[in-house]
């Protein structure tokens, strides 16, 4: 990270840049070890009474004092990834918000208001795709009370890290009093190469149903009611895979979930049960889905895992996948 000009460290940024990705260094404080600093790359979110908020890629707050700075500027956007397909984050959001359908949907301004009885976040949250229509704290005040309507928290998905998203919102949701319950990354890959992985997928069966044995292994909810397996059902073009166990009771040792959209296909729901796990039967999953996908037309692949899930992580890494964005679940503190 370089910021002289003439061998002089300087602050090339003001006020006005906020919105703007920038660059900064800051004096940290060290006792007894010499003069330390620190780097920050990200949004400019404020700059206000002294104090400057900078909101990083993975959509973490980091608040600085001006009078603590040794350097900032302008910086370009994060280059663009060299390899997978190329993607917006206006279109992803969207991709990813068909493959979770929720059961109640309400629109408020460019927000949508999304519930689905609790069962997961991406269906039971709001996506602001733009202006609610109202100044954000009464717009926050009718989201809790929609959702408070059904006995639902409030939360709100937002993203960070790639252009177009929404450094600024996250900011102005914790001056609200808002805060980060849930990160995630949305990854992206080619598909033909997850679909050209060396696995045997010939125990792997693929429908368009999650029957009873399928939804016994996804241990994503207390009784699968019907929101259940309507959000499950949801999609453009849903395809479920499962590799039989040796349980008794139908269980299968593994499960996936796909939805195909136009040239994506989203990969989701993919669970291995503990005493088959380290013998490839993700991959196996992961291959034949996609081989689905491929035959639909679909050319490129996305996910979401969490950032703290690093066994996913690593898994999903190995089979081409990076990130595009982060994306983040608010709620009222």
């Amino acid at each position: 990270m370089e910021f002289t000009m003439g061998g002089q460290l300087e602050v090339r940024m003001t006020a006005a840049d906020v919105g703007k990705r920038v660059s900064v260094r800051r004096a940290v404080d060290a006792p007894g070890e010499g003069a330390k600093f620190s780097d920050t790359v990200g949004v400019l979110t404020s700059w206000d009474a002294g104090v400057l908020s900078v909101t990083t890629r993975r959509g973490e707050s980091v608040r600085i004092a001006e009078s603590s700075l040794l350097a900032g500027k302008v910086v370009p956007p994060a280059p663009a990834r060299r390899r997978g397909p190329a993607a917006s984050f206006g279109e992803l959001v969207l991709v990813a918000a068909r493959a979770w359908q929720p059961v109640e949907s309400e629109s408020l301004g460019e927000w949508r208001l999304r519930a689905s009885s609790g069962f997961t976040r991406r269906a039971n949250s709001v996506l602001p795709l733009g202006d609610p229509g109202l100044p954000l704290g009464e717009a926050l005040g009718r989201v809790r009370r929609w959702y408070g309507e059904r006995g639902l928290p409030a939360y709100v998905q937002t993203a960070t890290g790639a252009e177009g998203t929404q450094e600024l919102l996250c900011s102005s949701l914790e001056d609200h009093g808002w805060r980060r319950e849930v990160t995630a990354d949305l990854r992206i890959a080619a598909l033909a190469p997850v679909g050209d992985l060396d696995v045997d997928t010939a125990a792997v069966r693929v429908s368009r149903t999650a029957d009873e044995a399928w939804l016994s292994r996804y241990q994503r909810f207390e009784t699968p009611g019907p929101h259940v397996l309507k959000v499950l059902g949801s999609g453009p073009s849903v395809w479920f895979a499962s590799v039989p166990g040796d349980d008794p009771a139908g269980t299968p040792a593994a499960i996936g979930r796909c939805v195909v959209d136009g040239r994506w296909a989203g990969f989701m729901a993919v669970e291995v049960g503990p005493e088959y796990r380290r013998r490839g039967l993700a991959t196996a999953v992961m291959a034949a889905l996609a081989r689905t996908a491929l035959d639909e037309g679909a050319s490129a692949a996305w996910l979401q895992v969490e950032t703290d899930n690093e066994g996913a992580g690593a898994l999903y890494e190995r089979m081409g996948f990076a990130t595009h964005h982060s994306y983040h679940h608010f709620r009222p503190a």
